[in-house]
């Protein structure tokens, strides 16, 4: 027995018909003998709102949604089918049915975005619209969309934001019709401008997303037609064609489907000091003229317009100054204007303009180069080669500027010569020492250094030093020169140094040493030979030649070429000594020449005088004037190890020898020496002896002296000091008693001083406050009169008078007016005069008639 509760379900096996069947809730089921229950209760599907399932294999219902069953009472199924359901009352599982996509939430499409959509079977819509499979479409948002089992969904699209100056590129994956209604086939494209939300269709991709180019007064945009259109001006632009869109055809550009922008140009200024030649110019018709050239000068501003091309750019005009210029040739026949009077060029005609002027060549005319005049001293030169003659010449001293038919000419030198006339070092020959000789296998290597600061265009010039010499060969005029030192030699064109090579090192090797100046005074060469006497001793003799050039007239050429006509002299003066040394050393045994080496080797080298039967003091070459005039043994080694040792051991004895004997000597004037000064010290002792003797006696005197004067002076002094002491004390108390009294007179004068300066100060003040008292009084009595007269003046005597007799007229009046003749009026207190009473009251007695 099987409980089932409201909405819950469980299938049941009809074994003996295998039949399943199902049983919903809410009931009891008593199962038989011949079922059996397949699962347990489950519980119904409930589809919430919102929500959908897909059920697999569903069952088939009629118009009454009543589930069909077949002959045996099985439930019918859609076998290979599904079912989408949405919201709906809880249903159960037909036995077959099975969930495939479990309860799902909705998919909701917000606004500016779609589903994609792909048919997989074909159907009709709810627009009877036939649905193919392998169709797709959108669904647009906002809205729910509700599945189907005929569509899958493959994708979600969103809206593209076209934004100001921006656009979008689209392109028809297959024949469709556009938003606009415009129909598009396969692999056409278009743009989108329109300002908005754009949502591209099923069949619509996006290619790109094109920004505008923002066109300025100094910015275009080049362009080129890929294909023929009509653009949005209107204009027909033909395939390949190109063109330039500037500021004033459109402030903001977005390229086309058929427009490929190139590139993006800017304006090219001329200011008035330049200008541009165009090459390849637009006519009139818009197309480029091809080999054509245009000149343009500033002040301008302009775009190149396709195919057009600046040759050699912007370019400053030419400004000349006083000394320079410029080489120009004509390209093409032309009438030059620029001449005064014009002139007719002919192509290749070279000519050149000299400032100060301002030139612009025009496109028949090509510079060039531009010329500067050379500012030379009197020691400076260039080379100058002729192009038409070819003739070279030397200009020196003076401004020089080359003409159009004239180059500068660089002269060629060795190398050698270059490094020498390059070299901080003396270039004279034989001036240095022996150690600065030069490897021979050197010599070829290339100096970069000499070839980047030589300059061969210059005139080469050359410092001789003073007591040198330098030969010049002019292959020209095959003649030569020689100048002495110190002097400024300047090559000309034909002309070259005469090099010497010379031998140099100990011993002396050829062709060590390179110069091209020859030093005349006197100086040292070195040398080392080897030479062998009689008894067959070999020694290696350094020797240095003391030697110099003799030159009588420095103006006589014949005699100056003669210092030059021996190549290596260091070299010859070398052999032809050591061959007379060998020949002199070779006829003596060694002792002899140990003994004698300096008077052999002189007599070898200068030879006797049969006159005097002395030594010659000199020895000259006629060949080159060279003169030697000593000859200095350095040093003479044996060449021979045992003769060395030898030498070096009778050397040794002999030096022992007198070193010993010297020894002895010094020992016994040692000795003697010794014995004086122990003597001198002897009698030195004794004398300070009796010396010391004296002083002591002088000393015991001195002592007792001073010890008497001591008693006697020690109570004098003491007595004196009293004394002293005591007059000293009344002295002191009288002048007390004088400075008191003194000053006791300053301070009574002092305060006698005081106080009459304080009556008389007292007096002063009392006398000036009076005067002031009295001056104050009579100016104000004054200022009173003063007042008073003028409040008189002012009030005048009538009004005074009035006022004055006014309350007795008052009076008067007011009796008259009573009509009393006379009245008196009193307290009680006060007196009364009563002497004329009775005559005012009696009143006038003289009445009138």
């Amino acid at each position: 027995m099987f409980r089932i509760p409201p909405y819950h379900y469980l299938h049941v096996l009809d074994q003996t018909t295998n039949v399943t069947r199902l049983e919903t809730g809410p009931q009891t089921f008593v199962k038989k003998d011949n079922e059996m229950v397949l699962s347990n209760t489950e519980k119904m599907v409930v589809v919430p709102p919102r929500h959908f399932c897909v059920i697999s294999n569903p069952a088939m219902t009629d118009e009454n949604k009543q589930v069909l069953l077949d002959n045996l009472g099985q439930v019918r199924l859609h076998h290979a089918e599904d079912e989408v359901r949405l919201q709906q009352v809880p249903f159960p599982l037909y036995p077959g049915e099975e969930i495939k996509v479990k309860i799902t939430l909705l998919t909701v499409v917000p606004a500016l975005s779609a589903l994609r959509l792909k048919v997989t079977r074909d159907f009709t819509d709810e627009d009877n619209q036939q649905r193919r499979a392998g169709d797709e479409m959108l669904f647009e948002g906002p809205g729910t969309y509700i599945p189907r089992k005929e569509i899958e969904v493959i994708g979600q699209h969103k809206a593209i934001i076209i934004k100001p100056n921006t656009a979008v590129k689209l392109r028809a994956t297959r024949e469709t019709t556009d938003k606009n209604g415009v129909n598009r086939v396969a692999g056409e494209e278009w743009m989108v401008k329109k300002n908005g939300s754009y949502l591209p269709g099923v069949y619509e991709e996006v290619v790109v997303t094109c920004t505008a180019y923002f066109l300025t007064d100094k910015t275009a945009v080049h362009v080129a037609a890929t294909q023929t259109f009509t653009d949005e001006k209107g204009r027909q632009r033909k395939s390949g064609e190109e063109y330039l869109i500037t500021v004033d055809d459109m402030e903001a550009f977005i390229p086309g489907v058929y427009e490929n922008v190139i590139e993006t140009k800017g304006i090219t200024t001329l200011t008035n000091r330049q200008y541009c030649i165009i090459v390849n110019p637009v006519g009139a018709n818009g197309k480029p003229q091809l080999g054509a050239k245009k000149l343009v000068k500033g002040e301008k501003s302009f775009f190149l317009q396709p195919g057009e091309l600046l040759e050699n750019g912007v370019q400053d005009i030419f400004i000349l100054g006083e000394n320079e210029g410029i080489v120009l040739k004509a390209l093409e026949a032309h009438k030059d204007t620029f001449a005064n009077p014009p002139v007719d060029r002919k192509p290749g005609d070279n000519w050149m303009l000299t400032g100060p002027l301002e030139y612009i060549p025009p496109v028949e005319v090509i510079v060039l180069s531009t010329r500067k005049a050379f500012p030379l001293h009197q020691n400076e030169g260039i080379y100058v080669r002729n192009t038409n003659t070819g003739k070279v010449r030397a200009v020196v001293g003076k401004t020089y500027m080359l003409q159009e038919d004239e180059e500068l000419w660089e002269k060629q030198l060795p190398l050698i010569v270059k490094t020498l006339l390059s070299s901080e070092s003396h270039t004279a020959a034989d001036k240095h020492y022996a150690k600065e000789w030069k490897n021979p296998n050197k010599e070829n290597v290339q100096d970069d250094t000499v070839g980047d600061t030589w300059d061969g265009t210059k005139v080469v010039t050359f410092q001789v030093p003073h007591n040198a010499a330098v030969q010049l060969y002019d292959y020209k005029s095959k003649m030569s020169r020689v100048v002495f030192g110190p002097d400024l030699v300047m090559l000309g064109p034909d002309e070259q140094f005469t090099q010497l090579s010379l031998s140099a090192g100990n011993p002396k090797k050829p062709n060590m040493w390179k110069a091209i100046a020859l030093w005349l005074s006197p100086i040292f060469t070195s040398d080392v030979i080897t030479v062998e006497t009689s008894d067959h001793a070999r020694l290696q003799l350094d020797l240095q030649y003391n030697r110099h050039f003799e030159i009588e007239d420095l103006t006589n050429q014949v005699e100056a070429s003669k210092l030059f006509c021996v190549g290596d002299f260091v070299g010859d003066l070398c052999k032809a000594m050591a061959s007379r040394i060998r020949g002199a050393v070779s006829s003596i045994t060694f002792d002899d020449f140990h003994k004698n080496s300096a008077k052999i080797i002189e007599v070898a080298v200068f030879g006797m005088n049969p006159e005097t039967r002395k030594v010659r003091e000199r020895i000259k070459f006629p060949a080159n004037n060279f003169v030697v005039t000593s000859v200095d043994i350095k040093s003479v080694e044996p060449v021979d190890q045992r003769t060395r040792d030898s030498l070096l051991k009778s050397v040794t004895l002999a030096i022992e020898i007198t070193t010993q004997s010297q020894e002895a000597a010094a020992r016994r004037e040692a000795e003697r020496h010794e014995q004086e000064s122990q003597g001198k010290l002897e009698r030195q002792r004794i004398e300070d002896e009796a010396t010391s003797e004296k002083a002591r006696k002088k000393l015991l005197a001195l002592q007792a002296e001073s010890a008497a004067i001591e008693s006697t002076g020690q109570a004098k002094a003491e007595a004196f000091s009293r004394a002293e002491a005591a007059r000293i004390e009344a002295e002191a108390a009288v002048q007390e008693a004088k400075l008191k009294a003194q000053a006791h007179k300053i301070e009574t004068e002092a305060e006698l001083k005081r106080m009459n300066a304080a009556r008389e100060a007292d007096i002063k003040f009392a006398l000036e406050q009076n005067n002031l008292e009295v001056e104050k009084a009579e100016k104000m009595a004054k200022i009173e009169t003063d007042k008073f007269n003028k409040m008189v003046t002012v009030l005048g005597t009538k009004t005074i008078q009035a006022m004055a007799s006014g309350p007795q007229d008052h009076q008067v009046k007011m009796l008259q007016s009573l009509g009393l003749s006379s009245t008196l009026i009193t307290d009680g207190r006060t007196p009364i005069n009563l002497l004329n009473t009775a005559g005012g009251l009696l009143g006038n007695l003289n009445l009138p008639q």
